[in-house]
Parts: C-alpha cells; structure tokens; sequence
C-alpha cells in the first residue's frame, strides 16, 4: 500500500479525489484495492466535517431506497412491524424509533445519521421554502457560484435565490423527487445535488445556441459521429460545438462533495436538452462513455416522453439496482454499441488478450480514440491497472478550464 497521509487541507482533500480516480475499480483485497477503502475512508471524514449534509426527510430516504431495491411497502413489514405503520412511515405520519432505525440501516442500507436526523423539516418546495443554510454553500462560493464572504443567512438565501432565477426559477428540476430516471448514490446530498443542477442550467440558460433543438435528433447514427470525433486531440471541445449545432449544450460543473456525480441531462425550460458532466473522474475513457450515455437519453428517453431529467453516478453502473433494468441499462447499452458494435467487440483480438497492439489496431478500425477500447477493457475485467498508459488521465478538465 502506498503512504498514505491524513487529510488537513483543501489540496489534500483534491489529491485524494485524484487518487480515488486512478484506483477506482482495483480488485477489492488488492494492495491497490486496500489503499482505495482507506483513502474512501478518509475523504468521507473530510466531508463529514467541512461539507456537513442537508439531510432528506427519512421517509424520502427510504422511498429512495425501496425504488433502487425494487421493493414494495409489504416488503417493509418484516422490517418495520404492521402494515399499518409502514404506511404512516412512508408517508412521512410516524416518527422512526431506534429499533425501526437499527432494522432499516441493517436491510435496506439507509445512512443511520439520515433516519435518525430531525424530521418533520420543511422539503424542497418553491424558492421563497428554501433554507440556503442546508446547502454547501462555502464550496458553492470557491467554485464561484455565489460570492464569498456572505455572513449572514440572509445574504445567502440572496445569492441562491439569484442562482434559482438564472436556472429558470420554477423550471429547474426538483431534483429530490428520485425515481428510476437516477442512478443516484445513497449517500448523495440532494441539497447539494440540485445546486449542481441549478448551475448547470443557470450556464446554459445564459449560453446563445446556433441551432434550435428538434426532436428525434439524437439517434445511435449520431452517438457513432460524436465518437469519431475523439480521435482530435481538442475532441472534448469539437463535440460541444457539434452538438450546439444540434441545439444540445454541453456544460462541464464541477460536481459539490456529497453528490457522486458524472453527469446528468436536464431540460430548459424551452425543451432545449442540456448535458451536464462533472468530469469526477478526468480521462478520456470516463469522458467519452458518459458523454454518449447522456445523448443517450435524450434520444431513447426524453425524446419519447419517458423522463424529464437523468442523473448518474457510473460507479453504480452494473450494481443490479432497480434502475438498471430500465433507463439506465438502456443508455448504457446505446453508448456501447456506438462507441464499439457488439458485433465487433466480440470477436477483437482486444477483448481476447488486450495488449497495447491490439488496443491501438482496434481503435484505429474504429476510428475512435484508445482510451475508449481501453475503458471498455479495464471496466469488463475490473481492473484499474490495465492499459493505464491510454486511458487520457487529466486530459480533459484542462480543455474546459476558462471556456
């Protein structure tokens, strides 16, 4: 295991993201896998003291939950007692004991802090219900989202309430309301999660489009055109142009601690699409798979009818969650074949025995950057240390910083 140092500052806390990123998906009881659990560790405590979260009421929680699990209230009456007092549970009637709280953490996985905190506190509802204070608002001011130095809540609900505004006001999503349209961590902070989205959309309310947006535009045809475009070594900014002429923007946010976030799709209030990514995990590989999973959505599901917002956390991604049967599954699949038909995958001396010749040969064929091959290579074989020397790491964010 590599020597691994307490986190005391701000910097510190940002190289360990940075090492969380290249160890993500190490082989659990690996040295690499052993120092990915402490340095998780150590990032959650960070969080836990300088980014406190605003909690959802516990029945949110547990609805949240039930939907990832695909259960039904009966399931709950082993756990929580009579039907009866599911029901008053989940409609929010009941308070949570310690022996209800002890069963539901144990079951169903719901944070202990979550059902135990405050309830019957006011829940996201027009902006004049909003407490600004539940929101991380000191990282939201070192991004620059809202000025530093606000000293007083007032000054604060102020400032957030400008961010509501430049969203769209009412047509920003309620991003609290979770459904199988998110693939969402359980211990996300939806107060920091619909921050993300109010700025997401406030930047592309304010960006001027060459095209409008016309349905039925994204199709798997256009995903592969996007794709080819990742052999540019400017690809990132080539595809933002290329869908802004599509009428779809592309924002890249920082994702707020507490959201495991990638990325999401959002609609403005003027049905345009808007792709939002993090870049959490800044390589090439990471980029182009979620970039394409997004259009995704906006083709198999937005477009029809089937959801007004997704939201994504990949390092859920084949977890057997409720929501990768349906939307999830579905998008993932998309940008697979787009990025490598099935058909050639298959049968690649690449998917076979990956060595650096057959990754090189078979994006070449493709037309598409290595990290992609790459990605697809190491995500199959759970292996963090494979075919690192393509993968494009810190290739990314450096494109986007003061575009």
């Amino acid at each position: 295991m590599a020597d691994i140092k307490p986190i005391r500052t701000e910097a510190d806390y940002e190289r360990a993201l940075a090492r969380v990123d290249e160890l993500m998906g190490s082989e659990y009881g690996s040295p690499e896998g052993d120092e990915l659990d402490v340095l998780v560790t150590l990032v959650e405590s960070w969080e836990d003291e300088h980014y406190p979260m605003g909690f959802p009421e516990p029945h949110e929680a547990i609805r949240f939950r039930m939907e990832q699990a695909g259960l039904r209230p009966r399931d709950l009456i082993p756990i929580i007692g009579s039907r009866s007092k599911v029901s008053e549970v989940l409609s929010g009637k009941r308070a949570i004991t310690m022996t209800m709280a002890r069963a539901l953490h144990e079951h169903l996985g719901v944070p202990a802090d979550v059902l135990l905190s405050k309830q019957g506190t006011e829940s996201f509802g027009s902006p004049a219900d909003i407490d600004p204070m539940r929101y991380p608002v000191r990282k939201m001011a070192k991004l620059g989202w809202i000025k530093e130095g606000a000293e007083s809540e007032f000054n604060t609900g102020k400032q957030i309430a400008e961010m509501i505004h430049k969203a769209g006001d009412d047509s920003a999503p309620a991003t609290y309301l979770v459904n199988d349209s998110q693939r969402v961590n359980a211990k996300t902070d939806p107060y920091a999660l619909q921050a993300w989205c109010w700025r997401v959309t406030a930047l592309a309310n304010a960006r001027a489009m060459p095209s409008d947006y016309v349905p039925g535009t994204v199709t798997l045809e256009l995903l592969r055109e996007a794709a080819h475009l990742s052999t540019s070594e400017k690809g990132p900014l080539l595809v933002r142009d290329y869908l802004g002429d599509r009428g779809i923007t592309l924002e890249v946010v920082p994702h707020l601690p507490r959201t495991y976030l990638d990325g999401a799709v959002l609609r403005l209030g003027d049905g345009r699409p808007v792709i939002g990514l993090t870049l959490r995990y800044d390589r090439l590989d990471s980029f182009w798979f979620g970039l394409l999973h997004e259009l995704a959505h906006i083709g198999l599901h937005l477009d029809q009818g089937r959801g007004e917002f997704f939201v994504d956390d990949f390092t859920l991604r084949g977890s057997g969650l409720a929501s990768e049967e349906s939307h999830e599954l579905e998008a993932d699949r998309w940008a697979e074949e787009a990025l490598i038909p099935s058909e050639i995958w298959e049968t690649s001396a690449a998917r076979r025995s990956p060595s650096a010749l057959d990754v090189l040969n078979l994006a070449s064929e493709l037309r598409i950057h290595p990290a992609i091959v790459a990605g697809r290579v190491r995500y199959e074989r759970r292996n963090a240390r494979l075919l690192s020397q393509f993968t494009g790491n810190g290739a990314v964010r450096r494109q986007f910083d003061g575009v």
